[in-house]
């Protein structure tokens, strides 16, 4: 078995369910739950009842997620039309605003409220989380250590909530901002060891910050539970081909650093005050801005980096099958971001309405 088929997919994407007639949002989580459906345990609540999670079962590749995320997608949206729904993907919903929407009544949500007060109540965003099959601990944390640096640039990538309650932010991706109010997020530090990450996740339980790993809520995590890396910075993307270019991307860093570690070969490691600025420029220009080259020490348009992220994980593509996958980069290059399609369309239209018919468009993109 060739190593890159060691390392799995899991693929979760957070929609927003919409009124088709008002395009607000609708706290109508349960309706879906409670309908009898194939998803089975799939479907997922979130904190507020106007979302709801979709989730893969582990891909062995990227065309099987591709597979899975597209009859995901096109399942939910059939689901959400019977009970009088809509189903749309983008980092923040342009105009809804968090105080109108319902709390799902789940234990662990109401925790978090208590815990979190209105830090929780206002976090009404969307996103992308990419799992990837990691089976040794020990080099996983080694992995993330190193990924860290390329967050910004997948990041910007994904970028597309510009918009937060009726107003345009300045921002491509208002979401990052919103969620790092809460505690234990943006990217981390950089950690020794596996058991350094350990002793820390047991201070943190025993000192009663976190009841367990899950409330440790990173860019980048290796997930508590599962023997997985878990990509968590990524606005959810308007279309199926943006998610599994993502995924592509993710998973081909993931098995380069993989390799590279193999060979007793390294990545540089960078602070995460450094990292931070770039994790920055990407929120508030997406694709269009520049981001810090460390090494150089100096500006590069954002873009150009990409291409040098491509250029690095090129030569594990075709043992990975999804050269095909990562050329969709070269579309959101091209097209610009959902950020970049939203603000067109408001530019073009003034109204935010057809920014939220359009996002419903193109979540559909490709599902019939």
């Amino acid at each position: 078995m060739s190593e890159a088929k060691l390392f799995t997919l899991g693929i979760e994407e957070e929609f927003q369910l919409i009124d088709p007639e008002t395009r607000d949002l609708r706290s109508h989580v349960q309706y879906l739950l409670d309908d009898e459906h194939t998803l089975a345990d799939q479907l997922k609540p979130e904190l507020h009842q106007s979302v709801i999670e979709v989730g893969t079962n582990i891909c062995r590749d990227i065309h099987e997620a591709r597979r899975e995320v597209t009859s995901l997608r096109a399942n939910l949206s059939k689901l959400a039309r019977r009970n009088g729904l809509t189903i749309a993907a983008a980092g923040t919903h342009p105009f809804a605003h968090w105080k109108d929407q319902l709390i799902s009544p789940h234990e662990r949500y109401t925790e978090i409220v208590e815990d979190l007060q209105q830090i929780a109540r206002a976090n009404l965003i969307f996103g992308l989380h990419v799992h990837v099959g990691i089976e040794d601990r020990e080099v996983a944390i080694h992995i993330m250590n190193a990924a860290r640096y390329f967050l910004p640039h997948i990041f910007a990538l994904s970028t597309n909530s510009p918009f937060w309650q009726g107003q345009n932010t300045g921002l491509k991706s208002y979401r990052s901002k919103v969620f790092d109010r809460f505690p234990r997020t943006g990217i981390p530090d950089h950690f020794g060891s596996l058991s350094e990450y350990d002793n820390y996740i047991k201070l943190l339980i025993k000192t009663r910050c976190i009841d367990n790993a899950k409330k440790v809520w990173w860019d980048i995590r290796m997930h508590p539970f599962f023997n997985t890396l878990e990509f968590r910075i990524c606005d959810v993307p308007m279309r199926v081909d943006e998610t599994i270019a993502l995924a592509a991307l993710i998973q081909a860093v993931t098995v380069k650093l993989y390799k590279l570690i193999r060979q007793n070969l390294g990545f540089r490691l960078y602070r995460r005050l450094l990292l931070a600025e770039n994790k920055w420029r990407a929120a508030r220009h997406g694709i269009s801005g520049k981001l810090i080259d460390f090494g150089k020490q100096e500006e590069v348009d954002c873009v150009a980096l990409i291409h040098e992220l491509l250029a690095f994980v090129d030569d594990v593509l075709d043992e990975l099958g999804s050269r095909e996958e990562i050329e969709s980069i070269h579309k959101i290059l091209q097209m610009g971001t959902g950020a970049d399609r939203q603000l067109a369309v408001w530019e073009q239209t003034n109204d935010i309405r057809s920014v939220v018919d359009y996002i419903v468009q193109e979540t559909h993109l490709g599902l019939e």
